[in-house]
């Protein structure tokens, strides 16, 4: 007979997914309702109001797609995009290579603009793009790549596509909820997230919200939308006025979402990204003093909720994260495509996004490489981390 679970309670320090606020637990635990039962339609509608909410965004066509971020990307692709179509591509990271993926298996010409990993896009390769592809549909970027922990700003490359009239197109998995997206502000067309990074939600459901001209778009395809799960043009008939069934929705992950965007309503959205950048910014400064080096050189490039930074040489990355885990219960993530072996990837977010995971986290790290023989100066990255987040926590 297979015995009942007992888990271990993990402290999710990796680049998701982070801990499960006990509220959202809760909300999971709530009653099941029919998907189509009027008081979960209410839900449903009070999900889309607190998701226009974090996305900073009127659209009406916001809502939550049944699947993780992956899901939301390939609708955002597959509904706007159709064979022939050619689309920019930028990639500083794994994630945008997905994008590349996707683009050419519906069929697309895909022109990459590119950045070492590690560094950001320069808006100045976005421009000369532009003029060499006038022809092309949409331009998509990933602000926060999970993969090197880049923060992409987004303003000036928006105005760049904004003025060339293409579809502008956002990876949002890691920045939402933790983070401004500010879609309205950017004038972006077409933006995917998912629910188990800031919103401390489980994995299964892909926040989404498309503009009026990314719908224009879709209403006007010469095809059918390539996958029956994801066309929006009938699932935004379920998600909108007229509730024609399409699929049955997850119910309970619907009810974990709205409560998890509750909280965020509730402490109020610079309140939560202020957090999440004071609480950041402390973590690296505390690794910097212990002697580690941060994958993203300049600051204003890091990601305040997911820090990437080298492994020290002659340290074994298995070792460490395995000790991490079985002595102190925590998790943080290892390197992806490149940085496989090379970086460890630490996560503040959402629930998980506290002081005390941080002093938690950089006691635990620093006695692990104490006793790997790594030199450091003991008690240097506490102290600095605290003294840093106090210094910031002023200044904002």
């Amino acid at each position: 007979m297979v015995k009942e679970l007992d888990l271990p309670v993990r402290i999710l320090l990796g680049p998701g997914p982070s801990t499960v606020h006990p509220r959202v637990l809760k909300a999971m635990s709530m009653p099941l309702l029919g998907h189509l039962d009027p008081e979960f339609l209410d839900i449903m509608n009070e999900t889309t109001v607190l998701l226009q909410g974090v996305f900073e965004t009127k659209n009406h066509q916001t809502m939550a797609m049944s699947g993780t971020g992956s899901a939301g990307m390939e609708a955002v692709f597959v509904n706007l995009l159709e064979p022939g179509d050619k689309v920019i591509i930028c990639v500083h990271g794994l994630f945008g290579e997905r994008m590349v993926d996707i683009a050419g298996r519906i069929g697309c010409s895909v022109v990459k603009v590119e950045s070492a990993w590690g560094e950001p896009i320069d808006p100045g390769k976005v421009k000369t793009a532009l003029a060499a592809n006038p022809e092309a549909k949409m331009l998509a970027i990933v602000q926060a790549e999970t993969s090197t922990g880049v923060y992409q700003p987004l303003e000036e490359i928006a105005a760049l596509v904004d003025d060339a009239g293409l579809l502008f197109v956002v990876d949002a998995v890691t920045s939402l909820g933790g983070m401004e997206v500010g879609v309205d502000k950017y004038k972006i067309d077409a933006v995917y997230s998912g629910t188990q990074k800031n919103l401390s939600v489980p994995p299964g459901l892909s926040p989404v919200s498309f503009s009026e001209r990314a719908l224009q778009v879709l209403d006007s395809r010469k095809n059918k939308v390539q996958s029956w799960y994801l066309d929006l043009s009938m699932i935004r008939q379920y998600w909108g006025q007229e509730r024609f069934y399409h699929h049955t929705a997850p119910i309970s992950m619907i009810y974990a979402l709205r409560e998890g965007l509750r909280m965020i309503e509730a402490e109020g959205l610079k309140a939560v990204t202020d957090r999440h950048l004071v609480l950041g910014r402390s973590l690296q400064a505390g690794l910097t003093a212990m002697g580690l080096e941060m994958v993203v050189k300049e600051e204003k490039f890091r990601l305040p909720n997911l820090t990437s930074v080298f492994i020290p040489e002659g340290i074994n990355d298995l070792e460490v994260r395995s000790r991490l885990l079985n002595e102190y219960n925590i998790e943080i993530g290892g390197g992806l495509g490149r940085y496989k072996g090379k970086a460890w990837r630490i996560g503040l977010m959402g629930y998980s996004c506290n002081r005390g995971n941080v002093i938690l986290f950089l006691a635990a790290l620093e006695a692990i490489l104490s006793e790997l023989s790594f030199k450091l100066e003991k008690g240097a990255g506490i102290k600095e981390a605290a003294a840093h987040a106090k210094c910031t926590a002023e200044s904002n």
